[in-house]
């Protein structure tokens, strides 16, 4: 049980850059409580004591505004953050890994009893506002934007935008999204065919970071071919260091 309490609360500083001690995540995040009061209430419910676990979980939905019915199935490091208005419907199957933001819907499509809920397999991402509906399944890693709307399958790695929501092209932005993941900057959920114009300037210069990378290597490919003797990046770095310069003077 401490073991799943640490895995619980060391995600929390693993995916959120605000949480500063454990203390404070202990005690102010609806999110993990959300979580942990889950586990008893799904805890009950396999008991086969219902009503408890459902009053359980309406207690829940009270105090963190997050909703999980005590008959959905929630894996290991699993984090909402923020959370206000998640809810999680009784059939839905939540991987191992699986990040929501606040205002997710797994829902379902239908009053038939069975399975109606969304599964998530490891690793989903799924932004806030957005709506997963149906006995749908999401495969590994993959990413729903904002306010999405998901209705169908989303296959592994693929990522999902828009209403009704559609499947970005995978491996059309590879070059793209390598250069923004070096940058610091990896945005999950924006599609090249967005009609926002900041949008657009950031794809612009990070497009003009790949292509001028391209033709430094190319031009250094070229020296080293001709004989010539190409510092490497750490020389380089070294030369902008202000201690490295600093020594050159004295």
């Amino acid at each position: 049980m401490f073991e799943r309490l640490r895995e619980d609360i060391s995600v929390v500083f693993e995916r959120d850059p605000a949480a500063r001690t454990f203390f404070e995540v202990l005690t102010t995040y609806p999110g993990l409580h959300a979580v942990l009061w889950h586990r008893f209430s799904h805890w009950l419910w396999g008991l086969g004591l219902k009503w408890l676990a459902r009053l359980s979980s309406h207690l829940a939905r009270w105090l963190t505004g997050i909703e999980i019915h005590p008959g959905a199935t929630i894996g290991r490091r699993f984090f909402i953050d923020h959370g206000m208005g998640v809810v999680i419907g009784e059939t839905a199957e939540v991987g191992d890994d699986c990040t929501l933001y606040h205002g997710v819907t797994l829902g379902g499509t239908s009053w038939q009893k069975g399975k109606r809920h969304p599964t998530l397999e490891n690793g989903v991402i799924v932004g806030a506002g957005a709506k997963i509906l149906g006995p749908i399944t999401l495969g590994a890693n993959a990413k729903v934007g904002s306010n999405a709307v998901v209705v169908k399958d989303v296959p592994a790695g693929a990522t999902a935008v828009g209403i009704p929501a559609r499947i970005l092209e995978t491996g059309k932005d590879t070059a793209r999204e390598q250069a923004a993941r070096k940058l610091g900057f990896s945005a999950y959920g924006v599609g090249a065919d967005m009609n926002d114009p900041m949008v657009k300037a950031v794809h612009g210069l990070i497009d003009h970071s790949v292509s001028t990378d391209k033709r430094l290597d190319w031009i250094v490919a070229e020296l080293k071919r001709l004989g010539s003797t190409v510092e490497d990046e750490k020389k380089l770095e070294d030369r902008f260091d202000p201690d490295y310069l600093n020594k050159i003077v004295d």
